[in-house]
């Protein structure tokens, strides 16, 4: 009779080190092409990589930073094109010209 291993969802941050360490090194390029989506009955959902030890098979939540479209405060800080002071500067140089 085979021995079922026991289940556990857990955050990598909760995890001991050890068992840290060891996700570390099974996935040391990163785990981003071994993620799953995990659907929860409320509607929501987190991203898990799967990791087994001989006593517990884990599915370790990651955090992930989902783009959620919102550029607009991105907008305003990087592709404002109007640069502060940059009427006075002209001015400047206009009147050095003369």
């Amino acid at each position: 009779m085979a021995i079922q291993k026991r289940r556990s969802v857990i955050s990598f941050h909760n995890l001991p080190f050890e068992i840290q360490e060891a996700v570390k090194e099974k996935y040391p390029l990163g785990y981003t092409d071994y993620m799953i989506r995990v659907d929860k009955p409320s509607g929501d959902f987190f991203y898990a990589v799967p990791f087994e030890t001989d006593e517990v098979s884990y599915l370790v939540k990651v955090d992930v930073k989902i783009d959620d479209g919102n550029i607009e405060e991105e907008e305003k800080d990087y592709f404002n094109d109007e640069i502060k002071g940059a009427d006075e500067i002209a001015d400047t140089e206009d009147e050095e010209d003369d």
